[in-house]
């Protein structure tokens, strides 16, 4: 004799999602996305800056005469070692500003993400899973 455990197995079908459910669970997913885009150009930016600074670090090794090459654009440039200096600078003061931009953004998109998963897992709790695979 088998015994068969049908209590143990419960259908979702009797869980309902409405239209509006459905399109906090869409934004939610859009905020997710462009969440993975800000962190990856968060993360390009803080490599140009690491770059940036080394570049910085070399030129600060050439003789004040010295005509360094600077890219603007698509033409390199000869610059003397003060000159470079500054623009790289300017550059990283720059990146910087573009930095910290892209992490107010990253802020403001989590504030969002928080509230809906909040309201969703509320209503939905365990039955829907709104949590980043790392």
């Amino acid at each position: 004799m088998s015994t068969t455990n049908k209590g143990t197995f419960q259908p979702d079908s009797d869980f309902q999602i409405s239209y509006e459910d459905q399109q906090k669970i869409n934004q939610f997913a859009r905020l997710h996305a462009k969440m993975k885009e800000l962190k990856d150009d968060i993360t390009i930016r803080e490599n140009d800056l690491k770059s940036i600074e080394e570049a910085s670090d070399e030129v600060a090794l050439f003789d004040d005469e010295e005509k360094i090459p600077y890219l603007v654009g698509e033409v390199f440039i000869y610059r003397d070692t003060a000159n470079t200096q500054e623009c790289l600078e300017e550059a990283k003061k720059l990146l910087a500003q573009e930095r910290s931009d892209l992490l107010t953004k990253t802020n403001e998109l989590k504030e969002s993400m928080n509230d809906l998963k909040y309201h969703l897992y509320g209503k939905f709790g365990s039955h829907i899973n709104l949590e980043a695979e790392e």
